[in-house]
């Protein structure tokens, strides 16, 4: 009666070898599932990157086309106002940045293109303004013309008006340039601590962990839609701009000389009563004294404030 065990071991062993082996595909597939699935989620956020690099190039692009259109119409203005006796200064001044644009590494990150492309709108803006002053140029230079055609008789006369016709458009596009000027109000300096607490002027330089400079650009319906440069001077007791290359700060041309900046923006001006904010950080203690912060839009001061470390 003992015999018939051994077949049944025998039967046993085969059923464990064959779970092992059932197991050992088992996990085999498994192991093959996830690296398909990882294989797959690799290739289609490369696929992903990729498509997001051609969409910003492809925009960069049509950007910088719109930049080359928009210096040639500036040529062609600068050229047509020019006969018409008007002021091209502001439009040379365009493109004098346009062509620096140009110049400029077309790899930009997505914060620099968008400033771009603010920029852009605001030279398209100064374009339409500028079709319609070549219209109003072109009216008065076919009336002086009719008048200097049919009046021959009082040309001295007519000499004279145009003489101060062109004295006034001088004295008036100063004060259009005088009046289109931007303006910084409700200016505010604070004090921010490493726990984000804020506090008015004057400081300790435990609370000056940043200094925090707010203000609107007053509305102004004489000034131009378009891309400005707002900058802010941190000036010290002893006439020392406070500045530092590696967070933000540079130069720019004030009065004919090239001076410091601490900080600085580059925004698309839209008359809204737009509120700036800036941030900065210095990295080292303040010295005690009186310190003047002041605001400049491109090439001249459109306000100014104070604040005290103790």
């Amino acid at each position: 009666m003992a015999e018939p065990q051994e077949p049944k071991q025998e039967l046993n062993q085969e059923l464990k070898k064959g779970n092992k082996v059932s197991i050992f595909i088992g996990l085999m597939l498994v192991i093959i599932l996830i690296q398909s699935v990882k294989i797959y989620l690799d290739y289609k956020e490369k696929v992903e990157v990729k498509e997001q690099l051609a969409t910003t190039e492809e925009d960069l692009g049509a950007t910088m086309q719109k930049l080359k259109s928009i210096e040639t119409e500036l040529d062609q203005k600068i050229v047509e106002i020019e006969k018409l006796g008007g002021d091209v200064k502001e439009l040379q001044k365009a493109k004098a940045e346009v062509e620096l644009e140009l110049k400029r590494n077309n790899k930009r990150s997505a914060k620099a293109l968008q400033e771009l492309k603010d920029r852009v709108e605001g030279y398209e803006e100064l374009l339409k303004l500028k079709d319609d002053e070549i219209e109003k140029l072109k009216h008065v230079n076919t009336q002086l013309f009719s008048e200097n055609r049919n009046l021959k008789t009082k040309q001295n006369k007519l000499s004279d008006s145009i003489t101060q016709l062109s004295k006034g458009k001088d004295e008036l596009a100063t004060k259009v340039a005088i009046a289109s000027q931007l303006k910084a109000e409700n200016i505010s300096i604070k004090a921010v601590n490493s726990k984000g607490k804020e506090r008015e002027s004057p400081f300790k330089n435990r609370q000056l962990q940043k200094l925090k400079v707010e203000f609107n650009l007053a509305e102004n319906k004489v000034a131009p839609i378009e891309g400005k440069k707002i900058i802010i001077r941190v000036i010290d007791e002893n006439n020392q701009v406070i500045f530092d290359v590696a967070k933000g700060s540079g130069t720019f041309i004030y009065n004919g000389k090239e001076e410091f900046y601490t900080a600085a923006q580059e925004i698309l001006f839209d008359n809204t009563k737009q509120r700036l904010t800036y941030f900065y950080e210095k990295g080292s203690e303040y010295t005690s004294g009186k310190y003047t912060v002041e605001i400049y839009s491109s090439d001249y001061k459109i306000g100014a404030g104070m604040f005290e470390v103790k």
